[in-house]
């Protein structure tokens, strides 16, 4: 199970962390990725980190936001800096067992996800 938190209203600018906490023993050996859904458009990855701590990012969040994993308190973080109106969607994170130790930019090998966890960013 994941569980996603830290979401809220923000202004243009400023930051937010965003936390997903996993239950379970096989946290270490899953990858995990943040996604995020703005009203009336798809379901877009935008960050993922590996098993190895590889990372990976979408263009539109390169350079303003950061995932990482802490294997010790089972839980991906994702912080979100300067934070643009266009940032605003339903925030979820996810896990995949599937090739854990690569990049894999394809939504369908997501196995387990969270609930999702809102943020609004105002101009």
């Amino acid at each position: 199970q994941l569980q996603a938190s830290g979401g809220g209203l923000v202004q243009a600018g400023n930051s937010l962390k965003l936390s997903c906490a996993a239950s379970g023993r096989t946290f270490s050996a899953v990858a995990l990725g943040w996604f995020r859904q703005a009203p009336g458009k798809q379901r877009e990855l935008i960050a993922q980190v590996t098993t190895s701590g590889q990372t990976g990012y979408a263009d539109s969040v390169k350079g303003r936001f950061t995932i990482s994993r802490d294997n010790t308190e089972n839980t991906v973080y994702l912080q979100l800096n300067s934070l643009e109106p266009e940032d605003t969607a339903i925030y979820y994170c996810a896990a995949r067992t599937y090739y854990p130790y690569r990049i894999v930019r394809a939504e369908r090998f997501y196995d387990y996800w969270g609930q999702g966890t809102l943020v609004t960013v105002s101009s």
